[in-house]
């Protein structure tokens, strides 16, 4: 039987990893009158059904390329707006696609970040409810201690901005203002926990510089 979406913080549901995405895991956000679906979950009986008894989906944001999947058949499905850095809108042909460059505000309490590095489109969708949460999509992930890190990889398409990305992350944050992380991928290093907490403790805690020598990694 396949696994249910589970609750990671009130209002935000996580979705079993996903094939289509290379293991990647998409999220919901439950509002008032505009669910936003953060990345492809698996496109089955089950994560539909889900879906419509939510409310359906008003927006979809693709946090980089490989959070594409099943963007088509969801747009058909829902009738739902979706959003891509304007960089990586070229592989969504067809479709009825919302791009930005820098930022774009989906409602009042969420903004999409263009965080490029891990791809040219990369970017965050920050979520301004309980205290701030982020999702990071393959921008951050979470290492073996849970921590949330960049990670260079053998595919990353520009490491140095990768960091300056988490740079701007910084700036752009407090303590105050996120509070959460939800990683697009390696969520099984959160053992159990839903998202990564103490979320900006642990970015302003990062060595930038030693990680902008770090060798890509398999």
């Amino acid at each position: 039987m396949p696994k249910q979406p589970r609750a990671v913080l009130d209002t935000i549901f996580a979705f079993p990893p996903n094939r289509d995405t290379l293991g990647a895991t998409a999220y919901l956000i439950v509002e008032n009158e505009t669910n936003i679906l953060v990345d492809c979950p698996a496109w089955d009986e089950e994560n539909q059904k889900f879906l419509q008894e939510r409310g359906g989906v008003s927006w979809l944001f693709i946090t980089h390329r490989g959070g594409i999947g099943k963007a088509r058949e969801i747009q058909q499905a829902f009738g739902c707006r979706v959003s891509i850095q304007e960089q990586e809108a070229y592989l969504l042909p067809k479709l009825d696609v919302t791009t930005f460059r820098q930022e774009l505000a989906l409602t009042p309490q969420t903004q999409a970040i263009w965080t490029s590095g891990h791809s040219p489109g990369s970017a965050c969708l920050y979520y301004s409810a309980l205290g701030g949460v982020l999702f990071a999509g393959r921008h951050l992930l979470p290492d073996k201690e849970g921590v949330p890190v960049p990670l260079r990889t053998s595919k990353t398409f520009h490491w140095p901005r990768q960091i300056r990305s988490v740079q701007l992350l910084r700036d752009r944050f407090s303590p105050e203002t996120l509070n959460y992380i939800c990683p697009g991928g390696n969520t099984g290093f959160l053992r159990g926990k839903g998202a990564i907490d103490r979320a900006y403790q642990h970015l302003a805690s990062l060595d930038l510089d030693a990680l902008l020598l770090a060798k890509a990694v398999l």
